[in-house]
């Protein structure tokens, strides 16, 4: 939804005012697309929170009647997504769990966004899981987001998360 958000507001998009976004933190984000990555077509190892099956579901529950994982609400790179340079990000941490099966996905965006000269930072927190941090809200890997984020805030310069 922060992606959305902050495509929104950029120029000659929706007025938020007076909202006034200075940053945005997308964790684990919830992207799709039409072609699957690797961690999509592959069977999820035994207990994983998060399935290609629910994924599937969750689309089939998001998206209009026919559309497809390349709809704008699910791939912000898709064919009929709206064209990302011209907007003016705000700053963006990008947070991704190693063992997500979106893990790809959402390293993609972060690429992305920073070819395209959009003032991005990516924090990995390898081993966890899609949503890590709600259904272990106490853990070290929360702890440890929570960290992250809070540096991302209160520096709020743009440079480079330790």
């Amino acid at each position: 939804m922060s992606h959305h958000v902050a495509v929104r507001r950029g120029p000659g998009q929706l007025a938020l005012d007076p909202l006034r976004i200075t940053g945005h933190v997308p964790a684990t984000p919830f992207f799709g697309g039409a072609e699957p990555t690797a961690a999509e077509a592959a069977a999820p190892p035994p207990g994983a929170p998060f399935t290609p099956e629910m994924s599937d579901k969750l689309w089939g529950l998001s998206l209009p009647a026919g559309a497809t994982r390349d709809h704008p609400a699910a791939n912000p790179f898709g064919p009929d997504s709206p064209r990302l340079e011209p907007v003016a990000f705000p700053p963006v941490l990008v947070v991704s769990a190693g063992r997500d099966i979106l893990h790809e996905r959402v390293l993609r965006y972060a690429a992305a966004l920073g070819e395209m000269g959009k003032p991005v930072e990516l924090a990995v927190l390898e081993g966890q899981e899609h949503a890590f941090f709600s259904r272990q809200p106490w853990n070290e890997a929360a702890n440890e987001l929570i960290r992250v984020v809070k540096h991302f805030v209160h520096r709020g310069n743009g440079a480079q998360c330790n």
